[in-house]
């Protein structure tokens, strides 16, 4: 009777942990296509507002940065109701998506604050300088929060991905001149992130 238990229980724990690794496989799976659509957006965007903001001299191109969101979380959504085999909403999918969630607040809250704290500088220059800054600051939130993610789905190409992106973002900030920081930094993470989504899909085909 007591071994029965015992194999009850071992076979339940092992269950439990097969239905887990399938959930992460089938996010992972499914994020492939959501790296990809955020690398575009973010690579667009960057050589976007550097054009402009070189072309006209003016930083205030700089609040384009928050129609991202407004068009990249409709998209997502749209691609989502279109995705043929929706998933059911689980533990690590609420885990996960409260990890971007957190990002996308923390990314917002420190660029509205840039972006008033510069109205209040007395000089451009102390908006550049705070406009830089910023892109550092995104660019490594946005690497610790896709590190993170792929802790949670157990996937090394997330991990190094993310690893890949806030390292590098930096290296990018010390190293480049400033007028052409922001382009470097955001045009190099948007390309690692939808390289990390082509793999991913190449990953689960």
């Amino acid at each position: 009777m007591e071994q029965n238990k015992e194999m009850t229980a071992q076979e339940s724990l092992a269950l439990i942990t097969e239905t887990m690794n399938n959930n992460r496989k089938d996010i992972v799976r499914s994020s492939g296509k959501y790296f990809v659509l955020w690398g575009i957006l973010l690579t667009v965007f960057s050589l976007l507002v550097f054009t402009l903001w070189k072309t006209t001299g003016k930083a205030v191109w700089n609040n384009l940065w928050f129609a991202l969101p407004a068009i990249g979380y409709p998209l997502a959504r749209w691609i989502k109701i279109k995705d043929a085999a929706p998933r059911a909403e689980n533990y690590i999918s609420r885990i996960n998506g409260g990890i971007w969630g957190s990002f996308g607040v923390f990314a917002c809250s420190i660029a509205l604050f840039t972006v008033l704290y510069s109205l209040l500088g007395d000089s451009q220059l102390t908006a550049i300088v705070l406009g830089a800054t910023l892109t550092a600051q995104i660019v490594l939130l946005f690497g610790i929060a896709e590190t993170i993610s792929g802790i949670v789905l157990k996937n090394w190409t997330i991990k190094i991905a993310g690893w890949i992106t806030g390292i590098g973002g930096l290296a990018i900030f010390y190293i480049a001149q400033a007028e052409a920081e922001q382009l470097f930094i955001f045009t190099f993470a948007g390309i690692v992130l939808a390289a990390t989504g082509l793999i991913v899909k190449q990953q689960y085909k």
